[in-house]
């Protein structure tokens, strides 16, 4: 085993994390993201859905939670139990956002047929580390997390593409928020409990 202490390990993880967000590469593909989920569920009445397995469905939870929280309707769909029953979530102006990694993950390649033969209009937005992989072949959009190696000692558990996926989801969730206008009294009237409810609720009395 290695002799490294765990301040030291530490330092080493914070900085590869940080490089990997540094490096997360820009391309008009978010504006466009952006744009599809404002036209889609701001303007048609539809919703976000969100989907992954493993790690990458846990994020795309995550992300569902947190639009819904900032005024974006979104609602995480697990790619296995969409082939037992739970597609019917799917509505035709709706968005999705697909995030894989690999790029290849079979369950989420399997939804990406499942919601064509449903409701083919549907765009879809992917976040992958794999430009070249089959979903970025299938899908609308692709926002790619740059690729970095995981940290993880083994290279294989997913650690600094999750930290890297999480981000991009900021990314859109921000951006959509900043573009709808969205306010602390809007925030107030979807986060009732807790500490950031009282503070929302406090903040808009004092406007």
């Amino acid at each position: 085993m290695s002799d490294i202490s765990i301040k030291d390990s530490m330092a080493q993880i914070l900085d590869a994390e940080a490089r990997a967000l540094r490096s997360i590469p820009y391309t008009p593909a978010y504006d466009k993201a952006v744009e599809l989920i404002i036209e889609h569920v701001h303007r048609r009445g539809g919703k976000l859905v969100t989907a992954g397995m493993g790690k990458a469905g846990q994020i795309a939870m995550n992300i569902a939670t947190t639009f819904s929280s900032t005024g974006t309707p979104a609602v995480s769909l697990h790619p296995s139990e969409a082939q037992h029953g739970d597609l019917g979530v799917l509505q035709p102006n709706d968005v999705m956002l697909l995030i894989s990694n690999s790029g290849r993950t079979r369950e989420v390649l399997e939804l990406v047929t499942l919601t064509k033969n449903l409701y083919p209009q549907i765009p879809m937005i992917v976040i992958t580390g794999n430009p070249e992989s089959e979903l970025t072949k299938v899908t609308d959009v692709t926002l790619l997390t740059g690729g970095a190696p995981e940290v993880c000692p083994l290279g294989l558990t997913p650690t600094t593409s999750t930290t890297v996926m999480t981000v991009i989801g900021d990314i859109l969730v921000v951006n959509v928020t900043r573009l709808i206008g969205f306010t602390d009294a809007d925030y107030a009237k979807r986060h009732h409990g807790g500490y950031l409810g009282h503070k929302s609720r406090r903040e808009k009395d004092y406007q």
